[in-house]
C-alpha cells in the first residue's frame, strides 16, 4: 500500500503498522498510508477488528512540523480521522513510546486505546504557540474530563500510562504494543463490544456543564504562568467549546483557533526556538562521526551554590558524582543545602517522596582534590577569579586520569589561559552553567583554542543527558550571554544619569517579557560584587558606588536600587534612591530630561543585538540561532519573541542600525555605532537569518 505504512491480516484482525523513522511523524506519506490501509481493512469482509500500531521506538510522536507554513498535501489529518472514527469495525490504537500531538489525536479517533507501561501521552502543541488542530481539544475532554484535558492541553505536559489508565484515556496496559493491541482487538470482537466514539460520548462533560467553575478554576491554575503568551488562552477557549457546543461546532472553533495561531508571530517565534534548540546541538567544525568519550563518573570541585546545583543536575539524571571541597565545614554545608532543596521539592510534589534519598546517594562528598582520580569529567566550580582557577587546574593536571575532560564553570574568564596550566590543553573546555544550576536549562560550552573535537562532543552530549540545552561558543570576555548583557547594563546605568529611574527602566524590560529588569537583577545578585570589581579595576560608577557606600547592597541588606520589606523579595521603589540620584546628578552638573519608554526599550535591546552581530562576525557563535538559544534558556528571553537575533529580524535591521547611529550621536557614545556586520546586512536589506541559510552561489 505504502512504503511507510503496511497492512497485514492475521485471520480476522488487520494490523496497520506505521514505520517512518525516527519518530513516525504524521507526514503526508504517513497520513496517506494510514488512510489507504484503513480503507482497505474496512472494506475487507474477512476483517472484524483493526489495530493501529507503530514500528521503531515510538508511536506517532506528532505532526511533521517541517510541513508547517507550506501548502497542505492531501489527505488532511481530519479526513483520515473521520474515516477511522466512522469505521463500522473496532479500531484499537496500540501505543508505545510517545503519542504526542497529532499522534494522540489519531489515537483519540480510534475506538479504543491500549499502551505499554512506559508510554507517554500528551498534546504539547501549546509549546510551539499552537493548539491541537485535529480534534484534540474536543475529544480529549470527552475521554478524560475537562479538568485533566485543560492540564494536558493548556499546560502541554504529557502523562504516563498509569495516569492515562486511571483517567480512562486508555483501556489497558499491555506488554508489547502489537501483540497487546491484537489480543485486545480479539477480545472486543469476541465480546461484540459496541464501538466507543468519543465524539458521541458527552458523559464526562456533564459535571462541568452543570458547574462551569470546574473548568474555569482548572484554566486559572494552568494560565497563571502564561504571561504574554497567546496559545494557552486560545487552547483554553477551544476546550471550553467542547463543554459549550456540539462536537462539530467545537471542531470548527478549534480549527479557527489553530489557523489564527499558526500564522501568528508568537507561534513562528516558538517554532523557530524549537528548531534552534536542536540546531545548537550540532557542533560546527567537528569532523563527522566524532564519538563522545565515555562518562561514567563526574567530579565537581566546589560545593557552593553553583557546585551544589551542578551536582544535583547530574544526580537527577542518575550520574554518580564526587563533590570535592577544601574543608569538612564547607562540604557539610553544601551537602545540607542540597538535601534541603530535594526535600522541599518532594514536599511540593515535584519529585517522588523517595527521590531525595536516592539522589543524595549518588553524591559522594569528600575533602581533597586528589579525589578526582576516578572521574571521566571534572567540573571546576570555584570562586570566579583567574588566580584561583589556574591554581586548581595546575593541581588537576597531577590528579585527573588521562583522557578525563576538564571543564571550568566560568562565566567570563579566558579558557585558553586556564588550559595553559595543564599539559593536556586538548582536554580543557568551559561548561558555563546558569544559576540556580539545577533549574536553569542553558549550558554554554566554551571551545578553547586547543580543545579536542571529542572532548567538545562529550561536553555537548553530557549536557543533553542532564537535560540542559548546550550552546557551543568561543573564547572571549563573557562569552555570548554575559558579553551582550554587559552592553545592556552599560545603557541602563547611563539612562539613570539622563533622568530615568530604576523602576521605569525595569518596567519597560519586564513589559517586553523579560523576567526581571537590570536594576532588580542587580539587587538580586548583590551590588557589592560589581562594586568590589570596579574598585579592583580603578573604575568609578557614581550612582552605583553611592548606593554601595550607603550600605545598600540589594536584597541581602533589604535595600539596593529598591527597598525590600522584611522576608519579601518584592522590589519597592524607594524615594531615598531618587534623592540619591538627584544629588549625584546635581554634584556632577548633569541635567535631567524626560526619557520615553520607547527610548528605554531601544537602548536596552539594540546595543545587545549590535554586540550579537560582533559575536557572529568574530565567530564566537556559529549561528544567530545559537545566540538566541543562549538568551532563551539562560536569561529568560520571552520564548514568544524567539530570541534577540530572531526578534531583530522582525523589527528590521535597517531600523535598528539607524536608531543605534542616532543614539551614538545623541549620547556621544561611539560604542553604539552599528557593527560592520549589522550595517552590511541592513544596507543589503538582509536578515540575521540569511546568515544561517546556505549560500545559493555555486
Amino acid at each position: 500500500m505504502s512504503e511507510v505504512v503496511k497492512l497485514e491480516r492475521h485471520d480476522n484482525i488487520a494490523v496497520v503498522t506505521v514505520n517512518s523513522p525516527p519518530v513516525n511523524a504524521l507526514s503526508a506519506a504517513v497520513r496517506g498510508g494510514i488512510f489507504e490501509c484503513m480503507k482497505s481493512a474496512i472494506a475487507d469482509p474477512q476483517v472484524q477488528g483493526i489495530v493501529l500500531t507503530c514500528a521503531g521506538r515510538t508511536f506517532i510522536a506528532g505532526a511533521d512540523i517541517t510541513e508547517f507554513g507550506k501548502p497542505p498535501k492531501p489527505p488532511g489529518l481530519a479526513e483520515v480521522l473521520v474515516l477511522m472514527e466512522d469505521s463500522p469495525k473496532p479500531i484499537v490504537a496500540a501505543i508505545h513510546g510517545t503519542a504526542l500531538g497529532g499522534g494522540l489525536e489519531v489515537a483519540l479517533a480510534c475506538h479504543y486505546r491500549v499502551a505499554t507501561k512506559d508510554a507517554r501521552l500528551g498534546l504539547p502543541e501549546v509549546k510551539l504557540g499552537l493548539l491541537p488542530g485535529a480534534g484534540g481539544t474536543q475529544r480529549l475532554p470527552r475521554a478524560v474530563g475537562p479538568e485533566l484535558a485543560v492540564k494536558m492541553i493548556v499546560g502541554g505536559d504529557p502523562i504516563g500510562a498509569d495516569a492515562a489508565l486511571k483517567a480512562g484515556l486508555i483501556e489497558e496496559i499491555v506488554e508489547g504494543p502489537a501483540s497487546g493491541g491484537e489480543a485486545f482487538a480479539r477480545k472486543l470482537v469476541a465480546e461484540k463490544r459496541p464501538l466507543r466514539k468519543l465524539r458521541d460520548d458527552d458523559s464526562k462533560l456533564a459535571a462541568a456543564r452543570a458547574d462551569r467553575s470546574i473548568f474555569t478554576n482548572a484554566v486559572a491554575a494552568m494560565t497563571k504562568k502564561a504571561r504574554g503568551l497567546e496559545a494557552p488562552f486560545a487552547a483554553a477557549d477551544a476546550v471550553g467549546a467542547a463543554i459549550d457546543l456540539p462536537f462539530d461546532e467545537g471542531l470548527k472553533k478549534e480549527r479557527e483557533g489553530f489557523l489564527k495561531l499558526v500564522s501568528s508571530d508568537q507561534s513562528k517565534a516558538q517554532r523557530y526556538a524549537f528548531f534552534a534548540e536542536r540546531e545548537a546541538a550540532k557542533i560546527a567544525g567537528v569532523p563527522d562521526g566524532t564519538k563522545s568519550r565515555n562518562v561514567a563518573r563526574v567530579a565537581i570541585i566546589g560545593a557552593g551554590t553553583m557546585g551544589g546545583g551542578i551536582a544535583m543536575s547530574f544526580a537527577n539524571a542518575g550520574v554518580p558524582v564526587t563533590l570535592i571541597e577544601t574543608g569538612e565545614e564547607q562540604l557539610k554545608r553544601g551537602m545540607g543545602i542540597m538535601q534541603k532543596n530535594y526535600e522541599a521539592t518532594a514536599a511540593r510534589g515535584g519529585i517522588p517522596a523517595d527521590a531525595p534519598a536516592k539522589r543524595m546517594a549518588l553524591i559522594t562528598g569528600v575533602v581533597g582534590l586528589e579525589n578526582v582520580k576516578d572521574a571521566d569529567l571534572v567540573i571546576e566550580a570555584v570562586f570566579e577569579t583567574m588566580a584561583v582557577k589556574k591554581e586548581v587546574f595546575g593541581k588537576l593536571d597531577q590528579y585527573a586520569k588521562p583522557g578525563a575532560v576538564l571543564a571550568s564553570n566560568t562565566s567570563y574568564l579566558n579558557i585558553d589561559e586556564i588550559a595553559k596550566e595543564t599539559k593536556r590543553p586538548q582536554d580543557v573546555l568551559g561548561m558555563h552553567f546558569f544559576s540556580p544550576a539545577n533549574v536553569m536549562k542553558l549550558c554554554e560550552i566554551v571551545r578553547a583554542d586547543k580543545t579536542a573535537p571529542d572532548a567538545l562532543v562529550t561536553a555537548v552530549s553530557i549536557a543533553r543527558k542532564i537535560a540542559k540545552v548546550p550552546a557551543v561558543v568561543g573564547v572571549c570576555d563573557g562569552f555570548v550571554g554575559n558579553r551582550m548583557l554587559a552592553q545592556r547594563g552599560k545603557q541602563a546605568e547611563k539612562l539613570l544619569f539622563e533622568g530615568a529611574l530604576p523602576q521605569q527602566v525595569d518596567a519597560v524590560v519586564t513589559k517586553f517579557g523579560m523576567p526581571m529588569g537590570p536594576f532588580a537583577m542587580g539587587d538580586l545578585a548583590g551590588l557589592d560584587i560589581g562594586w568590589r570589581s570596579r574598585k579592583d579595576r580603578g573604575i568609578k560608577s557614581e550612582i552605583a558606588d553611592a548606593l554601595c557606600e550607603a550600605g545598600r547592597f540589594g536584597q541581602k541588606t533589604g535595600k539596593g536600587y529598591y527597598k525590600y520589606e522584611q522576608g519579601s523579595r518584592a522590589a519597592l521603589p524607594d524615594p531615598e534612591v531618587e534623592k540619591l540620584i538627584d544629588e549625584t546628578l546635581a554634584r556632577l552638573g548633569r541635567k535631567k530630561r524626560v526619557v520615553s519608554d520607547d527610548e528605554i526599550l531601544e537602548r536596552m535591546m539594540y546595543p545587545m543585538i549590535n554586540e550579537g552581530a560582533k559575536i557572529l562576525a568574530e565567530g564566537i557563535a556559529a549561528r544567530p540561532s545559537d545566540i538566541d538559544v543562549v538568551w532563551l534558556y539562560g536569561y529568560g528571553w520571552p520564548i514568544y519573541r524567539g530570541g534577540p537575533m530572531f526578534w531583530a529580524d522582525t523589527v528590521g535591521l535597517k531600523h535598528i542600525a539607524d536608531r543605534l547611529a542616532f543614539y551614538a550621536k545623541e549620547t556621544n557614545d561611539p560604542s553604539l555605532e552599528p557593527a560592520p556586520l549589522l550595517k552590511k546586512l541592513a544596507d543589503e536589506g538582509k536578515t540575521f537569518a540569511s546568515l544561517a541559510a546556505p549560500s545559493k552561489a555555486a
